[in-house]
């Protein structure tokens, strides 16, 4: 696939924050699939940045963001706008879009919820993974191209093949140039990575092509830290459509699950 290529903004962050919602992508939110388009994991860390600032409530949370994605993230600039789809005391619906030449490509919603002291019941069944101390360098770019692969420090645990592997992901560029977003905007900001780590059949020429359609994120509890843990299984079906399921990881433990809808394409 051909096009004319972005102009992009320069320096060691992922986006330029432009003001009243306008932004412009670097090198480092570079897609893997073509030159010209952005990665979805900064796209989507910017997305949920927008919807954590909107309308703030300290009482609340997010607990779950669903992300789809309406056609190729172009490059260059553009802006997202965030808006209240459901409000309530208890319970609120969020929307955020991203939108780039004149159409939305991404479009985030978010389930707001009250938070309580529940400490007493407190509990989980995920299964701990080697911390990144215990894993080995690893090295993304040997397999995906693009700009925001590159931007990332990736460690893998032993046990690692097609189809299925533990790795902890962390980048020293903050989301935008102010440098101020939070840890869960960094950290939803690199979950798309997921698709990607252990893939079943290697990228490129004479193989399959195998993009998400969109991303599906629970969170049980609020992340923390600069590493993301994912602990990933990836399955093919015979009809063309895939599924990249995650359990997702900070320094502390498990705290949610990611869901990635797959379509097999033949290159």
């Amino acid at each position: 696939m051909t096009a004319e290529l972005p102009e992009l903004a320069e320096g060691n962050f992922y986006y330029l924050n432009l003001g009243g919602g306008r932004f412009r992508s670097t090198i480092h939110a570079q897609g893997a699939w073509n030159v010209h388009e952005q990665h979805m994991a900064p796209a989507s860390g910017l997305l949920a940045d927008s919807l954590e600032r909107h309308d703030p409530r300290p009482d609340m949370r997010m607990a779950r963001i669903s992300y789809e994605i309406l056609g190729l993230i172009p490059g260059g600039e553009f802006y997202i706008a965030a808006s209240t789809l459901r409000p309530g005391k208890t319970i609120e619906l969020l929307q955020a879009e991203l939108v780039a030449g004149g159409r939305t490509a991404i479009r985030a919603t978010a389930w707001r919820l009250a938070t309580s002291d529940t400490t007493p019941v407190a509990a989980i069944e995920d299964t701990p993974i080697p911390g990144p101390e215990d894993c080995k360098p690893y090295d993304g770019a040997s397999v995906w191209p693009g700009g925001y692969i590159r931007s990332l420090e990736m460690r893998v645990a032993e046990g690692h093949r097609p189809g299925a592997g533990k790795v902890w992901l962390r980048t020293e560029h903050p989301l935008t140039d102010r440098g101020d977003s939070g840890a869960l905007a960094r950290l939803m900001g690199m979950v798309d990575t997921a698709n990607g780590i252990a893939a079943r059949v290697p990228p490129g020429k004479d193989s399959y092509s195998f993009p998400n359609l969109d991303l599906q994120i629970h969170m049980y509890r609020r992340p923390e830290g600069e590493w993301l843990g994912l602990d990933n299984a990836v399955s093919f079906g015979g009809d063309g459509i895939g599924l990249t399921s995650t359990v997702l990881h900070d320094l502390q433990g498990s705290f949610g699950r990611a869901e990635q809808i797959l379509t097999l394409r033949k290159t």
